[in-house]
């Protein structure tokens, strides 16, 4: 770990100005601190935003609103989301472990950086580290890494599970700096690598996350989350879905899908959401509609897997949740 200078912002104005200064926000710490031990990231300075007050879950009528440091624990935990939005409880029950989401804010894990093995050792090539320096990923060991949204630039796979979830939500970022407050869709707030991999969101610099807020509606009620793994706990997605829908007398009024584990950035399936909306259920709906779900794949030397896996936990997960009561 290289040398930084630590504070403790007391008030929003102090965290803002040390942001614009080109300091490094930490709430829980449990990535930025194991990237900046292995010399990934090496921020000069690092402020600590804990006494700030984002810590609200606020469940108003039509829309769900989440401050940035709530731990990801207590959110899973809510009595409202376990029931209006189990599909949030849920990604975020199956991410880290019960150690890591005690610490870990809401923020920081939409926020995480790529668990690429090239990305994470600083003598690999790795063009969202240091640009114009290679993949290493391309042509090297990738079995876990991303067949959708990808360049020739970058192949890393999101971590988030968390964020699966809110981009099928249709969820909205709040970013505040010196001039206010700034609404970006979430669909929108992560970066697909193209020529770029190094800007891997929206977030401008000195800005801070300060909410997250997710619309309500009855498919929200009728959700949940499938995450496909090497092993059971602790360990990041092969494939997960999140599905959302609204079934009325038997048939499909509304839907939201997103995958996870197989692209570069919270993977939305309009073409899927598109091929079930209108129609009656059916075991035969799911599996149609399930074989889009990878449209658009561009499989690596050993993740092509990913093609049949993604296509399977997708009819799987819009069965289960058309299931539920």
């Amino acid at each position: 770990m290289l040398p930084f200078t630590f504070t403790r912002a007391t008030d929003e104005k102090s965290a803002l100005a040390a942001g614009r200064s080109g300091a490094r926000y930490i709430a829980g710490g449990t990535t930025l601190v194991d990237l900046m031990r292995e010399t990934v990231e090496r921020p000069g300075a690092v402020v600590d935003i804990n006494a700030l007050p984002y810590r609200d879950i606020d469940l108003a009528g039509d829309r769900l609103r989440i401050g940035s440091l709530v731990r990801m624990t207590e959110l899973a935990a809510h009595p409202g989301i376990r029931q209006q939005f189990p599909v949030i409880a849920q990604s975020l029950e199956l991410s880290a472990s019960a150690q890591i989401r005690n610490m870990a804010s809401i923020g920081g894990n939409l926020m995480q950086r790529p668990r690429c093995l090239y990305f994470r050792d600083v003598s690999a090539a790795c063009n969202r580290r240091s640009p114009g320096s290679g993949c290493g990923a391309v042509g090297g060991r990738n079995r876990t890494h991303a067949i959708l949204g990808t360049s020739d630039q970058c192949v890393a796979t999101h971590p988030s599970d968390l964020a699966v979830a809110l981009v099928a939500l249709d969820a909205v970022v709040i970013a505040r700096d010196t001039g206010g407050d700034r609404r970006i869709p979430i669909g929108q707030f992560f970066r697909q690598p193209g020529q770029t991999p190094d800007q891997e969101h929206d977030l401008r610099p000195g800005e801070l996350i300060v909410a997250v807020e997710v619309p309500a509606g009855p498919e929200t009620r009728r959700s949940g989350y499938l995450k496909v793994r090497d092993r059971q706990s602790y360990e990041f997605a092969l494939t997960s879905a999140a599905v959302a829908l609204d079934v009325t007398a038997g048939v499909v009024r509304a839907a939201r899908i997103a995958v996870g584990g197989v692209a570069t950035v919270p993977w939305r399936l309009p073409a899927v959401e598109q091929a079930i909306v209108g129609r009656p259920v059916s075991p035969g709906l799911w599996t149609a509609a399930g074989a889009r779900a990878a449209d658009g794949a561009k499989p690596l030397a050993d993740n092509g897997f990913k093609v049949e896996l993604v296509r399977r936990v997708v009819e799987r997960q819009l069965a289960a949740v058309a299931a539920l009561p």
